[in-house]
């Protein structure tokens, strides 16, 4: 029996769509961490990578030890956050934030160190101060890139946060760890489903709202960095 042919079987069976234990409820969990991880690696990342930016102060070591940060393994954060806090939330939450916030912030730095320094000048020579020249200048343009690494960041998470079932909590992980515990290779493969479909659709939103934000004009193909 092929892996589709497992993934298909136990997806269809109706006994996994209900129940404490079921699809509904583990994919909310698993929202529920992702989101979490998402929102607080933005609200470090985002700032910032904006204020390094746009300043240039602190580029070489911020851009430096986030690409060495993302190295770190995930799982090693988890197990070492638990050896000091315990079992919980808190340690996939530290764990996926800090695989979040490279991505978010070394895409922003870059968004805004590339845009151009006559648009810059001119902002000026129009009198807008510095923080009107970043928000309504920089900002707009780097959209683009800024975006790609929260996407980036978000679809990482998505991936990621199956580690929550490793320190005993739920979302998709838990199909994965309790299949596998159990050599329920369906309940194994279903999770591992579930878990790519999620990840493809966290990158079609991204997509949706990058089409919905980002001015037609900057709507062009962009590398992460």
């Amino acid at each position: 029996m092929n892996v589709l042919q497992l993934a298909w079987d136990w997806l269809s069976d109706p006994a996994q769509w209900s129940g404490p234990d079921g699809i509904p409820v583990r994919l909310v969990e698993h929202l529920w961490y992702s989101g979490l991880a998402l929102f607080f690696a933005t609200l470090i990342a985002l700032p910032l990578g904006l204020y390094i930016g746009h300043t240039g102060r602190g580029a070489f070591l911020a851009v430096n030890s986030m690409n060495a940060a993302r190295a770190l393994p995930t799982l090693g954060v988890v197990v070492l956050v638990v050896l000091i806090w315990g079992i919980g939330l808190l340690p996939v939450l530290v764990a996926l934030v800090v695989l979040a916030i490279p991505p978010i912030l070394v895409n922003t730095y870059a968004g805004i160190r590339t845009v151009e320094a006559d648009l810059k000048d001119a902002a000026k020579g129009m009198g807008m101060t510095g923080r009107q020249v970043l928000l309504r200048v920089e900002t707009p343009v780097a959209l683009p890139l800024i975006l790609l690494g929260m996407r980036t960041a978000a679809i990482q998470i998505v991936s990621t946060a199956t580690i929550a079932a490793y320190v005993a909590l739920g979302g998709l992980g838990r199909f994965i760890f309790d299949g596998l515990a159990r050599r329920d290779y369906e309940m194994v493969v279903g999770g591992a489903v579930l878990v790519v479909l999620l990840a493809i659709g966290t990158q079609v939103l991204f997509a949706l709202i990058q089409r919905m934000v980002v001015s037609p004009g900057l709507r062009r193909p962009v590398g992460e960095v």
